[in-house]
């Protein structure tokens, strides 16, 4: 089931790295490096170079970690990301449309969300869970009154410009996983320096959401 999936990856550690950018050639290596710092869910946006040969070399690679694509705007996206391997659908808005064929195919769906009005909509069509975008504009206050009228065990993923110091205050106020882009991943940057990214998030977490 879709929803076991993520809470089961968001349990092993809250974090999904989002790899904007990405070229198919260091999939693996930068998928190696984050496996290795306990890293278990992986994005590709599908606005990165050739993103669905990436996402199938982390498949291949990573068959028991969770990876799929960002950026996923129309519904035919998401059988190509679903025959590639992936089984993580995340974008930036709510489209039904999106959210019904995930959803159809057994994947997880993390559709975007600003307002209480998109949250439940996107619900109502399916999603797996909420990707609060961009957390820029939804402050922990505002994550913290969103869980507050909606469904009490609905996934709330803040992502944009989460990096180690903001997580604490997230996690105070509600959050249950983080997709993490730069603070973890740029284009250029290479498999070592990733690795030292992802441990010092890992520790973030440390006496927040792990033990």
């Amino acid at each position: 089931m879709p929803a076991s999936r993520l809470r089961s990856g968001l349990t092993a550690l809250p974090l999904i790295a989002i790899l904007r950018g990405i070229q198919p050639q260091e999939a693996e290596p930068v998928g190696r490096a984050l496996a290795d710092a306990g890293w278990h869910m992986f994005e590709v946006p599908l606005n990165s170079p050739q993103p669905l040969q990436s996402i199938a070399t982390l498949h291949k690679a990573f068959p028991h970690l969770l990876v799929g694509a960002g950026t996923v705007l129309r519904p035919e996206q998401v059988r190509e990301v679903h025959d590639a391997g992936g089984r993580l659908i995340v974008s930036p808005h709510v489209d039904a449309t999106v959210v019904k064929a995930a959803a159809g195919l057994g994947m997880v769906c993390l559709p975007g969300v600003a307002t209480p009005t998109e949250a439940f909509a996107a619900l109502e069509a399916g999603a797996t869970g909420l990707k609060l975008f961009p957390a820029e504009m939804i402050p922990p206050a505002a994550v913290k009154a969103l869980r507050a009228v909606l469904p009490p065990a609905t996934v709330l993923v803040p992502v944009g410009g989460i990096d180690a110091s903001s997580i604490a205050a997230y996690v105070a106020a509600g959050a249950s996983g983080f997709g993490i882009g730069s603070a973890v991943y740029k284009p250029g940057m290479n498999a070592e320096q990733v690795h030292s990214k992802a441990l010092a998030l890992r520790a973030a977490c440390t006496g927040t959401m792990l033990a």
